[in-house]
């Protein structure tokens, strides 16, 4: 018969779903009983009718199978009380570089172990959220802890990009974000109607901003990745005041138009004091896969001009491939479908070249001037 110590050991194997942390930590085993080669475990939810209670219960009933003479297991639910959820929250904040009951932003200490890296780009159309997603999931597959906050609040994409869907769940003031492809994502989409506008202004925005930063349980992760909208707006403003050691990465087109546009998006560093880490050229040419030929459909030249003008470096060049677009819409980033192709293996090196910089080279500010 198994004894309930053996019991506990494997439960401790078990992490919840959306917490990330072993479920025995949490304090969400209320108890173990055992008749013979039978176990029951009654599980603590953080929350009435969590929406992946059958996940724990497979987690929970697998690890328990794992011992000798165990042949049923049974799982029973609760829920916790709330003053255990008030406990369970104050250790994660305080697991989270929170030394408050209002979280504070852990990502904005100069020490913060996490990279946080803005993409942006002056105009729209130019690829900066399938970039976004692919560098993230590249991140992730080469074994980093990665999350990925969608500030583009108006026209947000990360969900369906990333194919995320559901509802984070929340309880004393702190939100869980979902998962996908081994990142953790959060974003205004998953909280409105997606058919409705959102209608916001600088306060509103910067307020949103300020909770997804906050009052997200991000945990420990290495690399922060936010979806800038293009220009710079009141977004881009917001999120260099609350994290100014942020680095930015700029993503342009090959055409000088767009060029032009994306060099007023790096300038703005000058003002707010993030660092340009490096240019990303998306759609760099055409291969015609019949006869092997390149064109250079949107010219050429752009990312090099942008990354001298910034005085900054080329991070990469990505070819044109519909299979981006198609990934993007399918809700699998392209790295992970397809890893092989030019198009992913760009964005790889893309992310293992911003993967093996120290933290305390990433970037370069750039020069202050007087107008």
């Amino acid at each position: 018969m198994p004894t309930k110590d053996e019991i506990l050991t494997a439960l401790a194997t078990v992490e919840d779903p959306e917490i990330n942390k072993p479920i025995t930590e949490l304090g969400m085993v209320e108890d173990v009983a055992i008749e013979g080669s039978r176990v029951g475990v009654k599980i603590k939810l953080t929350i009435p009718g969590c929406p992946l209670k059958d996940r724990i219960t497979r987690d929970v009933t697998d690890a328990v199978m794992q011992l000798p003479d165990v042949d049923d297991v049974q799982v029973a639910f609760g829920s916790m009380t709330d003053e255990e959820r008030q406990q369970l929250s104050a250790d994660l904040r305080a697991q989270n570089g929170a030394a408050n009951p209002e979280m504070e932003i852990p990502f904005a200490a100069a020490d913060s172990p996490t990279k946080v890296i803005a993409v942006a780009s002056g105009k729209g159309g130019v690829g900066k959220s399938t970039v976004t997603v692919n560098l993230a999931a590249a991140l992730a597959k080469q074994g980093y802890r990665v999350g990925v906050m969608d500030a583009d609040i108006w026209g947000y994409s990360i969900p369906r990009m990333l194919g995320a869907e559901g509802k984070p769940v929340a309880f004393d003031g702190m939100v869980m974000p979902l998962q996908a492809h081994g990142c953790k994502v959060i974003s205004i989409g998953f909280f409105t109607d997606p058919d409705r506008s959102v209608i916001w202004r600088g306060p509103m925005l910067h307020r949103a901003l300020q909770q997804f930063l906050s009052d997200v349980h991000w945990g420990e992760i290495d690399f922060l990745l936010c979806d800038l909208p293009p220009g710079t707006g009141d977004i881009a403003i917001s999120l260099a005041q609350m994290l100014p050691n942020a680095d930015m990465v700029v993503v342009t087109t090959p055409q000088q138009a767009a060029q032009k546009v994306a060099l007023r998006a790096g300038k703005a560093t000058e003002q707010t004091g993030m660092k340009v880490a490096g240019v990303i050229e998306n759609m760099a040419g055409f291969t015609d896969p019949a006869s092997g030929a390149t064109h250079d459909i949107f010219g050429t030249g752009g990312g090099e001009e942008l990354a001298e003008a910034l005085e900054t470096e080329m991070l990469g060049r990505i070819p044109i491939d519909p299979r981006l677009t198609e990934s993007g819409d399918a809700g699998v980033p392209l790295v992970v479908s397809q890893p092989d192709v030019p198009a992913s293996q760009a964005i790889t090196k893309v992310a293992e070249q911003i993967a093996a910089r120290s933290r305390s080279v990433v970037g370069r500010s750039l020069p202050l001037t007087v107008s």
